[in-house]
């Protein structure tokens, strides 16, 4: 394509429940979500790793909690839907557990009244953060939500039976064109999902193009959408058979789609004193917030943490020219209104609840669902009559007066 003057193209991808790391992901998350179940204040940094029949779950747990980790895995296995014929099979993979309690060096920086400081502190050192963006109702960068929306489509559609060859394993990517930093149209969609042996490659890319793409995909795809599916031409060998997964290596599809910027922290098997999951949350709530006033058509967030310590180190909130009020203004009330310490953000997310396992597939943000606090935009009217602003923003920079004026 010619570029054209304040016009580019931006990609996101996203993965299936069903591939190794995602595997990976959601079980080291319902071994967490285990613990939070019998002991709210267990202290879990779990990884998992996945090849051929075998699982391989390693970590560092100190918990009040019985733990059934073969269960745990099969049942997560079960649940995403692999079946012995794909090579993985829930019943007969091996399961392997190396896991150790918490090292009292991390453990007396973490817990509230021990080590240094009286308050509880960080559980690691890093930086995190959060993002928004006016340009979708989830207030999201549109190509990975709709990259996610392709595999829940597809996932729904596998599930239901309704295309009968789908096997569990699928990546999606989408291209969208952006002219002067909005979304225009959907350049071009690739779609690989794992599938029973003898389909025909025409099939798939027919089922594909009419039954995913093109309903997910709406008004944003035209005439010249290019669609690539399966474009090795078969995809027959997946999940773990087909290549190792590991926890924590899907850190893009978790967040933000490649927008905005990355600390490098996983979330998945961490319980939430790691700042690399609850600060990160934080950060995207503070962000949405700022973006749902009408403050900002953009906003990142930057939190960084020193272990063992509350206070954070720094604290920015950067709008990338997008803001109506100045970035002073916004980071008083960010630092006036929003929690940033480890505890506080435990409270004010409600974070020590079994809710993770739902979060280790198709994005972390950007989800309805009442128990991703960090979605919420509860101060968002707050925000918006402190900065002196008199209307509500909505999507793509439309501005709507407020009721009454």
């Amino acid at each position: 394509m010619v570029h054209r003057k304040g016009r580019y193209l931006f990609t996101s991808e996203s993965v299936s429940e069903g591939h190794p790391d995602k595997v990976c992901d959601q079980i080291s998350d319902a071994v967490l979500d285990a613990c939070f179940r019998e002991d709210p204040f267990s202290r879990v940094a779990c990884e998992t790793a996945v090849k051929d029949n075998n699982v391989f779950i390693l970590g560092e747990i100190t918990t009040k909690a019985k733990l059934d980790f073969d269960s745990i895995a099969r049942n997560t296995i079960r649940r995403i839907g692999y079946t012995p014929n794909c090579g993985f099979d829930p019943d007969n993979c091996r399961v392997s557990v190396f896991v150790r309690a918490q090292s009292p060096d991390i453990s007396q920086g973490v817990s509230e009244g021990e080590g240094l400081f009286k308050e509880q502190g960080a559980g690691d050192q890093g930086l995190m953060f959060g993002y928004a963006t006016n340009e979708t109702p989830e207030l999201m960068p549109l190509p990975i939500v709709l990259s996610h929306n392709l595999l829940l489509s597809l996932a729904s559609i596998r599930r239901s039976g309704k295309i009968p060859y789908l096997r569990p394993d699928a990546k999606s990517q989408v291209t969208v064109e952006y002219a002067d930093g909005k979304p225009l149209r959907v350049d071009t969609v690739v779609i690989s999902t794992q599938h029973r042996p003898g389909i025909p490659h025409s099939r798939i890319k027919d089922d594909m193009i009419k039954q995913i793409i093109i309903p997910t995909c709406g008004r944003w795809v035209d005439d010249e959408t290019k669609y690539y599916v399966n474009p090795t031409g078969s995809f027959v060998i997946g999940g773990p058979v087909g290549d190792a997964g590991v926890t924590g290596r899907k850190i893009i599809v978790d967040t933000y789609g490649g927008h905005g910027s990355h600390g490098g922290g996983a979330f998945s098997g961490k319980d939430p004193t790691k700042v690399d999951r609850s600060a990160a949350y934080a950060a995207r709530y503070i962000a949405k917030n700022v973006v749902a006033a009408g403050l900002a058509d953009k906003c990142e967030v930057q939190l960084a943490y020193a272990i063992g310590v509350a206070q954070p180190v720094s604290i920015l909130t950067h709008c990338f020219g997008t803001n109506r009020v100045p970035e002073e203004r916004i980071a008083e009330l960010v630092a006036k209104h929003f929690p940033v310490k480890p505890a506080a953000i435990l409270d004010e997310l409600d974070l020590r609840r079994p809710i993770y396992e739902k979060t280790a597939s198709y994005g972390h943000f950007g989800r309805d669902d009442p128990d991703f606090t960090w979605e919420r935009t509860d101060k968002s009217d707050l925000l918006r009559k402190e900065a002196g602003l008199l209307h509500k923003a909505v999507h793509q920079g439309i501005e709507v007066p407020l009721d009454g004026e």
